[in-house]
């Protein structure tokens, strides 16, 4: 087609063919990455077909597919087959959750710490791990994946979740997210694909950008991800690993049942995908929920690499997790922990072997139980839920709303009023949906009082 017969015709982008310099297609995702990153392109947007794009830029096809292809690597965009490729949702902004960047004058229902108040048992060890005679053992490189008595305090305190690993299949790193970095980088490619749920961990979404894996929505239900929608997924593209969260999914509470567990292990099997299971919020589930019933990890020892942070159980500020994995997977996991950490702090995996040793990392597991059954009553007295929806002592809800809403002036609003709280849209690992809810925390607040008050405010704005 020439050229010149595009200058009027409509296209949902129009880069400048000026601007383009060679290499074309690497100048073409620069301009392309530009205009999402700034703006100028609208999360959902429809980019023109490929042979359009070329035909109106006066490109070969090939230009077109190189550089959708490495704005899609980047998370930039996302192509869903028989109907064409999209910008991203998340695209244009950062979504990690942090603490960052919100004032005192605000009650924070966005972030999901960890009932707090139970810190106080967890300085009291801290004072006894600095009186122990071998302390100055825990301030050098010796044991980067872990002392050997802390392995064995992390193998007890998992034993109750269903857990049983040797010492040399464990490692202590620093917290989840330092586990889930250290797992992509040391078991996956750019370019690999991941399956997860359609609302997933929105940190997790951000760090397979960085290491630029592809994401691969799963429908789901009540019960977590479908297993046919995952067999039709992995026939459809060629599928690496699954993400799950079975104890209780963040952000929707949506714990795994025994049954759909063996469903997914029987996909995850068939395909050899590598299952990361984001296991920390098995203390509130194991033992307590009937339908919890194992770990996947028991179900898939040679191709799960387990996660087990004591963040949300006993303390969110010594960042330490467990990670459980394979003889198959352990040389690569022990060299990105040497590349990536040297090693986690002995100082601070001490502090949480002593907790567990002494029976306080018990206590504090109980009153934060204790707590989220507080938390979450309050909740329904002001969000009145149906029964059976998501984990019963979940730190967090998933509240849904009744208007289609701008994710980001809808944050903003709230914190206009007084309080913080994130739109599911943060937690969208493809495309955009109609659906639209808001992630709720009940584990950040100083006291159920500030809950209260946070959940007023949220309840009155919501009326308006």
């Amino acid at each position: 087609m020439p050229i010149n017969s595009f200058t009027d015709y409509p296209m949902s982008w129009k880069p400048d063919r000026d601007a383009l310099k060679r290499p074309l297609y690497l100048s073409l995702a620069l301009l392309l990455e530009h205009d999402i990153t700034n703006g100028f392109l609208a999360p959902g947007t429809k980019l023109p077909p490929q042979r359009e794009l070329a035909d109106f830029l006066d490109v070969n096809f090939t230009t077109i597919t190189r550089a959708y292809k490495l704005c899609e690597l980047k998370g930039l965009i996302y192509a869903v087959t028989g109907s064409g490729t999209f910008v991203s949702p998340n695209a244009a902004r950062s979504i990690t959750i942090s603490k960052d960047k919100i004032s005192n004058e605000y009650i924070d229902l966005g972030l999901v710490a960890s009932f707090e108040q139970t810190n106080t048992i967890v300085a009291e060890a801290g004072k006894t791990v600095m009186e122990k005679k071998y302390l100055e053992q825990l301030f050098n490189y010796n044991d980067p994946t872990g002392i050997p008595h802390q392995k064995i305090a992390a193998l007890n305190w998992m034993k109750a979740f269903g857990i049983h690993a040797d010492t040399e299949n464990i490692a202590i790193v620093s917290g989840a997210q330092n586990a889930l970095a250290i797992t992509l980088l040391a078991l996956f490619e750019p370019g690999n694909r991941i399956a997860v749920d359609i609302y997933t961990f929105a940190n997790f979404i951000e760090i397979s950008k960085m290491f630029r894996i592809k994401l691969v929505p799963i429908p789901g239900d009540e019960h977590g991800m479908l297993p046919d929608e995952l067999e039709n997924q992995c026939l459809q593209w060629d599928v690496h690993g699954v993400f799950l969260m079975p104890s209780c999914s963040n952000p929707t509470t949506v714990m795994i049942p025994e049954n759909r567990k063996k469903e997914l292990a029987a996909v995850i099997r068939k395909h050899h995908l590598i299952l990361i299971e984001d296991d920390i919020h098995a203390f509130l589930s194991a033992g307590i929920i009937d339908d919890y019933g194992q770990p996947m990890y028991q179900l898939l020892p040679e191709q799960t690499v387990y996660i087990c942070s004591t963040s949300k159980s006993i303390c969110s500020g010594l960042r330490v997790a467990y990670m459980v994995f394979s003889d198959a997977f352990k040389e690569k996991i022990m060299k990105a922990i040497f590349n990536v950490n040297v090693k986690t702090s002995s100082l601070d995996a001490e502090i949480i072997t002593e907790l567990i040793l002494s029976g306080k990392a018990n206590a504090i597991v109980a009153e934060k139980k204790q707590l989220a059954q507080s938390a979450n009553h309050l909740f329904s007295e002001f969000f009145p839920q149906p029964l059976h929806t998501g984990h019963p002592l979940s730190f967090y809800r998933w509240l849904p709303l009744s208007d289609n809403v701008h994710a980001t002036r809808m944050e903003s609003y709230f914190l206009s009023k007084g309080i913080r709280v994130y739109h599911s849209d943060r937690f969208l690992s493809g495309a955009s949906t109609q659906d639209n809810y808001l992630r709720i925390a009940l584990s950040s607040t100083n006291s159920l009082e500030e809950l209260k008050r946070g959940l007023e405010i949220l309840e009155e704005t919501l009326k308006l």
